[in-house]
Formats: structure tokens, C-alpha cells, sequence
């Protein structure tokens, strides 16, 4: 059975459940969308069912993203994702995409139960956008330029973490 993610906003305005096969939080994203929006270091986004999102609590209180992909230059465009946010205290709380109708991806930073299972290796992902000022995470991790081996499902299912 999927693990039951219970999540919420800083400043407790937004509540929410979903559903998650691919719980653990073992990728962190380095771009320049994910460090601006998640803080210095980036995000770290969980997979979850879109079907078994339930919002308990300040569903008016939800705010949407659409990040400016190549910023300032002649490709510029917006993001087809969807970065959800409490309008209240700015926390973030998933991202969701219509090109992948079935999943939604919280962020790691909005669970508060259960307590998430840390990988043994950290995957850090877009480091060919990462400033220097920003400092990776201790202990042991592969870090990429671009995107890793394995996609959310792939590395959870190659590593046996992977929940019916």
C-alpha cells in the first residue's frame, strides 16, 4: 500500500494528504528555479498519485507558479509546471504537471508525517547551474550536470523502495 504523506504550509494554513509510491527523499535539484524557489540549496521533490491529493485545510490560501524557463533570453517561454504555494507565508508545497497527469510531486520540505526515510546516497541533479556560493550536501552523492541515471519511479524501483 502507498505511504500516506501528511503535509502542510509554515504557518499552518494549508493542510494536505496524497498518497506516495516513491517516498523517499533522495534527489536534490540544484537550478536556478529550485534553488530561487526552495532556498539556497534547491529542492528535493517526493512522488505522489494526483488522485489521492486531498486538501484538508486553506485550499483559498493556495497559490500557482508557472516558472519563467530561460529567463532574459530570445527562447524564453513559461514552464508547463505548476508550483503550488501557500499565498500566506510563501512556503512551497508540490509541483504538479499536466504532461504527467498521473503524478504529483510534494516537496520533501512540506511533509510532516511520516518521517522520511533518508537515502544512503544523495542524487543531486543540475549542478550546471549551480553557483558556487552553494554548498552540496554532506555525505556520500553522485551529483550530475544535467539529470541522473533513474527517473522517480526508476531509482525507487531499482533500489527496492519502490510501494505498491
Amino acid at each position: 500500500m502507498p505511504v500516506k504523506l501528511e503535509g502542510s504550509c509554515h504557518c499552518g494554513a494549508v493542510r494536505f494528504t496524497m498518497l506516495s509510491s516513491t517516498p523517499v527523499p533522495y534527489q536534490l535539484c540544484v537550478c536556478s528555479i529550485c534553488r530561487k524557489v526552495g532556498g539556497v540549496g534547491g529542492s528535493i521533490n517526493l512522488g505522489a498519485h494526483t488522485n489521492s491529493l486531498k486538501i484538508l485545510q486553506g485550499e483559498e490560501d493556495i497559490g500557482v507558479y508557472k516558472a519563467v524557463m530561460n529567463r532574459d533570453t530570445p527562447k524564453e517561454s513559461i514552464a508547463s509546471s505548476e508550483r503550488n504555494f501557500c499565498k500566506k507565508c510563501s512556503a512551497m508545497l508540490w509541483l504538479y504537471d499536466e504532461t504527467w497527469p498521473k503524478q504529483i510531486h510534494p516537496f520533501a520540505s512540506a511533509i510532516d508525517s511520516p518521517e522520511l526515510e533518508p537515502p544512503e546516497e544523495m542524487i543531486v541533479v543540475k549542478s550546471n547551474s549551480k553557483p558556487d556560493y552553494v554548498r552540496l550536501p554532506e555525505g556520500e552523492k553522485m551529483v550530475y550536470l544535467d539529470y541522473g541515471r533513474y527517473s522517480l519511479d526508476g531509482w525507487h524501483r531499482h533500489h527496492g523502495k519502490y510501494v505498491e
